[in-house]
């Protein structure tokens, strides 16, 4: 179940970045900060949204949706941290010999 949300994240985010790039640019961006007539417009918004922006605004609350559910189906798949695992695991070193040396040499 979490590799199917996990492929619908990876979609989702593909789907998203398309459409933000299909989108008409305005041109002001941050222009219209600054003052003059163009900041009466900023206030105002928009009185209609294209298909675009509202497939956009869709998929970008659908994305943030799934990304709350995946952090939720990880935090209950796996209760422990990494930092509180007590499993060490040893490692053996052979202190093995070919012919006059050592292939680890004695610290001793």
């Amino acid at each position: 179940m979490f590799n199917i949300f996990l492929i619908l994240h990876a979609i989702l985010a593909i789907v998203l970045v398309l459409s933000v790039l299909l989108q008409r640019s305005d041109g002001g961006a941050l222009g219209g900060l600054g003052g003059g007539a163009n900041f009466s417009g900023m206030l105002e918004g928009r009185r209609s949204a294209d298909f675009l922006t509202k497939l956009t605004t869709i998929i970008g609350v659908l994305f943030l949706a799934n990304s709350l559910f995946l952090a939720i189906l990880t935090k209950n798949k796996n209760d422990s941290s990494v930092i509180q695992s007590e499993e060490i695991e040893e490692i053996v070193i052979p202190n093995e010999t070919k012919g006059d040396k050592a292939i680890i040499p004695d610290t001793e």
